[in-house]
């Protein structure tokens, strides 16, 4: 996907802002000239789960010989939650794409997320992504992240 196509932004056209822990799905309401972006949904990690926490300490396990233990590799909890993060986004637009809420997809994310992202994206919603544009916009207001996407994705 490039985001060289000119025009990607027309009217109807959802925009997805990700990072690890934050979605903004949105959808442009006028042209692609002039976009005028409109939230459709904001999603969040869910911080307060306490299965999602890291423990005290990597934890132990026994060893074949006697009496011995040894260290176990402590778990990458942020890695686990962020890849579950982007699971739950994935099915979230293969449920509105599928009920036909949007016909046109632009993805916005650092290039981790959206590697993450593309890799558990449904086939029916790759086939829909027009663009996609390298940027970690989540916490801009919305007229810069329109004015960033008017000019990533009309660059030649």
């Amino acid at each position: 996907m490039g985001a060289s196509k000119q025009g990607t932004l027309t009217q109807g056209t959802w925009v997805v802002i990700a990072d690890g822990e934050k979605a903004l799905v949105m959808e442009n309401i006028t042209d692609a000239a002039d976009p005028n972006l409109v939230v459709v949904s904001v999603e969040e990690q869910d911080t307060n789960n306490g299965a999602s926490r890291p423990a005290d300490r990597a934890g132990r396990r026994f060893d074949s010989g006697p009496g011995q233990k040894s260290a176990m590799e402590e778990t990458d909890w942020q890695g686990h939650a962020q890849s579950m993060f982007v699971q739950d986004v994935a099915d979230l637009l293969y449920r509105k794409g599928y009920k036909g809420a949007y016909e046109r997809l632009v993805l916005v994310a650092s290039p981790h997320v959206l590697g993450l992202l593309r890799r558990r994206l449904h086939k029916e919603v790759l086939n829909k992504v027009v663009a996609e544009v390298n940027k970690t916009l989540t916490n801009h207001p919305l007229n810069k992240v329109e004015r960033v996407l008017t000019r990533q994705l009309s660059a030649a």
